[in-house]
């Protein structure tokens, strides 16, 4: 009776797609309600779209619009000026999940599985039945190509419903077009809200955005400098797990342990890898494949004995300050701006850099907890703010100090936007949704740092302003009494009440001061301030 069961069971298994699963658990991508769903279809397409411009040194132009089609379903439409996709690769790029050039290379990108925009058609195809429409053309002596796609669910195969040449108008880029069950509600997790961010990172992007509402919106770009353009490198030994090791001895090409970690691995010379089979009692001679799994880990213990300097930077292009802060001014109205790009560190073998800006005052609400923009490699990252480092970092960092109000580990109050990125070759999310991320201890610490040196500097212009306030407090006072002051005077020392008056005026310089409180400046640094960054950098 047990055997006949278990050859029931076994009738009953089967492989199950990458596809099928995801069709499942669509959730696991951000698209787990009807909202989210419009902005994740934006987001992955404009993600893809970016990434391709700058790969080809094209500085990007992005339309995007949204159309609503009936209730809760809307056509959206983007459009880039980038290199285009070759005719054979279009189908799988949009219609098959798992596909892409980005998941293999450690080098910072907007996308890492391959899983984005296929995903954004997966979901067209189940809510609506409707194919995604896809115009792509790689140069204008090019015919620009037209696709319909469906993804085979059981195969995660793409599925042609129409393929044939068209008369597009543009010169080179793709397009693409989905129609989706989704809701549009505008707020801090909307389209129009990501888009507004996506232009505060990337100041060289222009963005054309229609609203379902027929508003027309243009984010244009304030630089002409593209980003630097980020390396691929090779794995670091620190961040190796023992099951990849042993996947690396195996594919690897070379003949020796020797030349094995010397090519496979970035940061390790000929001198470094003799000193690591030294410190595994390995032979450097020793041939990849023999590796046994005792010598792996033989190996792993090396490797953590050996002093290997960090991995290279150059797969990085953090934003820099001044880019930060010019993105900021492009949408946020405010009366000081400041910010810092952090040294690079490493988590698990993978090199990051954590940038931090600030913007104080001006139009921005101060009855209520400062506004947060987290960031990913130039992404926003609109959702589980609670669940994220970033936010942890913040809520953590002690900004009284700083002239902001703060309760207990919570988030501060006051008149300010804080905004933190991390670039980094593989950035930590803690779902495939890529929505915040995992709290590494070594993260943590350059975030809570970048935001230090930030306060530090809204601080002291919050002081100076705060003393210049009071000056023109008293000088108003003064001013007051002045005449009666200036008669009183006039009396006793037989000058004129006027050349008094004027002299008095003259003294307290309200011009020079009402110039401090809207510059910040000539006003002293406090003691209190001084003792504060003694304070932070004994910590550090």
């Amino acid at each position: 009776m047990g055997e006949e069961k278990a050859y029931e069971l076994a009738k009953k298994q089967r492989e199950i797609s990458i596809a099928e699963f995801f069709e499942k658990n669509r959730h696991l991508l951000g698209f787990d309600n009807k909202r989210k769903a419009l902005l994740t279809a934006v987001k992955e397409a404009c993600d893809n779209s970016l990434d391709a411009c700058e790969e080809a040194k094209i500085l990007p132009e992005v339309n995007v619009e949204l159309i609503e089609m009936a209730e809760e379903r809307f056509r959206v439409i983007v459009e880039d000026n980038g290199p285009g996709i070759v005719k054979e690769q279009i189908p799988k790029v949009f219609a098959k999940l798992l596909y892409g050039s980005k998941f293999h290379h450690l080098q910072q990108k907007r996308g890492q599985q391959g899983i984005g925009i296929s995903a954004a058609v997966l979901y067209s195809q189940l809510t609506t039945g409707k194919p995604a429409r896809i115009t792509s053309r790689i140069g204008k002596n090019h015919p620009a190509y037209y696709y319909e796609l469906n993804i085979d669910i059981q195969s995660n195969k793409p599925e042609i419903v129409k393929q044939e040449t068209s008369d597009w108008e543009s010169e080179r880029g793709t397009k693409i077009e989905v129609e989706l069950e989704a809701a549009y509600i505008k707020g801090l997790q909307s389209v129009d809200e990501y888009l507004k961010q996506t232009a505060i990172v990337n100041p060289h992007v222009t963005i054309i955005y229609t609203s379902p509402k027929a508003e027309h919106i243009i984010y244009s770009r304030s630089t002409e400098q593209l980003p630097t353009e980020p390396k691929e490198i090779k794995p670091h030994p620190y961040g190796v797990e023992l099951g990849l090791l042993m996947r690396m001895l195996d594919n690897t090409e070379t003949r020796t342990l020797q030349s094995f970690l010397t090519t496979e691995f970035s940061r390790v010379g000929p001198e470094t890898a003799k000193e690591i089979c030294q410190n595994a009692a390995l032979l450097p001679s020793m041939k990849p494949s023999e590796v046994s799994r005792q010598q792996a880990e033989k190996l792993m213990e090396g490797i953590e004995k050996t002093k290997i300097i960090s991995p290279p930077t150059d797969c990085l292009s953090p934003i820099t300050e001044q880019l930060l802060e010019k993105g900021l001014k492009r949408v946020i109205n405010a009366e000081f701006y400041c910010s810092t790009t952090r040294p690079p560190a490493v988590y698990r073998g993978n090199p990051f850099v954590i940038e931090a800006a600030i913007a104080y005052g001006g139009e921005i609400p101060a009855d209520g907890p400062v506004t947060i923009l987290r960031f990913a490699n130039r992404v926003p990252l609109l959702y589980q703010q609670g669940a994220c480092s970033m936010t942890e970092s913040i809520a953590k960092t002690s900004w009284k100090p700083y002239g902001l109000s703060q309760s207990q580990n919570s988030v501060p109050v006051g008149p300010a936007v804080i905004m933190v990125h991390m670039a980094s070759v593989w950035v930590p999310f803690t779902s495939e949704a890529k929505e915040a991320l995992a709290h590494y201890p070594e993260i943590i610490k350059e975030i809570k740092l970048a935001l230090q040196e930030c306060g530090r500097k809204i601080g002291l212009y919050i002081n100076k302003k705060t003393k210049a306030t009071r000056q023109l407090e008293r000088a108003n006072l003064f001013e007051t009494y002045m005449p009666e002051i200036a008669d009183s005077l006039s009396q006793l020392s037989g000058k004129k009440k006027e050349t008094i008056l004027e002299q008095l005026t003259r003294m307290i310089n309200k011009p020079e001061i009402k110039k401090q409180l809207e510059q910040g400046e000539n006003v002293e640094f406090d003691e209190k301030m001084k003792l504060q960054v003694e304070k932070e950098e004994n910590e550090e």
